[in-house]
């Protein structure tokens, strides 16, 4: 059942980064001088990129818990990095909130990953697997919304800050 899972997971994350990347090409002329609307695309496009690999390297042999392990604690630790590095001083509280719940999210992935037995010692058949792919419909659910609001956020007009200097 996981690997159906999986199986969707990939395509439709890679199938919302290139929608994805149309938007970007559709504001980029906006974008381009802003690096606050730059990052937060780069963000998004991080939301999907990485479940779509994890979903990818977890398909290379399905009943390797090893290797579903090390990319997902892999790939998660790399989003957290990447989060950290984006995030800006000049957010609202809803892009503070909405970036601490995604890197929560991938701390979590990384703790499930490395500490399955957190999971498994419940002793349901909710296992840490299950666990990760309900992690990543999460971090698919968190990319779409903000994209979403990204998409109909306002930039800054760069002429008018131009005129009131001059």
């Amino acid at each position: 059942m996981l690997r159906d899972f999986y199986l969707a997971l990939a395509p439709l994350s890679f199938t919302l980064l290139g929608l994805w990347l149309l938007v970007v090409q559709t504001r980029h002329a906006e974008w381009r001088d802003s690096p606050l609307h730059r990052r937060r695309a780069y963000a998004v496009w991080l939301q999907f990129a990485l479940p779509g690999l994890m979903a990818l390297l977890s398909l290379i042999d399905p009943s390797s818990q090893a290797l579903w392990r090390v990319s997902f604690a892999g790939v998660a630790t790399v989003g957290v990095i990447m989060l950290l590095v984006l995030r800006s001083d000049d957010r609202s509280r809803a892009g503070n909130a909405t970036y601490a719940i995604v890197i929560a999210i991938y701390l979590a992935i990384v703790l499930v990953a490395c500490a399955p037995a957190i999971i498994n010692t419940f002793g349901s058949s909710f296992t840490a697997l299950h666990t990760e792919a309900v992690l990543l419909s999460l971090l698919i659910f968190a990319g779409v919304n903000v994209a979403w609001f990204l998409l109909f956020e306002d930039t800054p007009d760069r002429s008018r800050d131009v005129r009131r200097m001059g």
